[in-house]
């Protein structure tokens, strides 16, 4: 059974940091990454990585959070920093290739 289980998430003040962790089993994914969740209910990209640790960055993303791979841990985690209150989310654990998995999600909330 493949499953992806976030953890992580929580209240924290604007301007704090965050470490969100992804622990995948049942299979090895080509590609995991992290989403939110956007107005009507689909899930937008905040930043992925392959298996040889290739990154790829949302726009909002760039230079305040950091994608990682721990692949013999079958792990990726997602450090934010400088958060502001607009990163309030439900945030997503994603592998593909193979499949489509997801996780349950971690609530992120920033308070100003």
């Amino acid at each position: 059974q493949v499953q992806l289980v976030e953890s992580g998430g929580g209240l924290v003040q604007a301007g704090g940091s965050l470490r969100l962790s992804c622990v995948a089993s049942g299979r090895m994914f080509g590609v995991m990454g992290w989403y939110r969740r956007v107005p009507g209910g689909q899930r937008e990209l905040v930043a992925d990585i392959t298996i040889d640790r290739t990154t790829n960055y949302a726009d909002s993303a760039t230079g305040r959070i950091t994608i990682s791979r721990d692949n013999a841990k079958n792990t990726i985690c997602l450090r934010m920093n400088n958060l502001k209150p607009e990163d309030t989310d439900v945030y997503y654990c994603h592998g593909r290739m193979p499949n489509n998995d997801w996780g349950e999600g971690t609530q992120v909330t920033v308070y100003s």
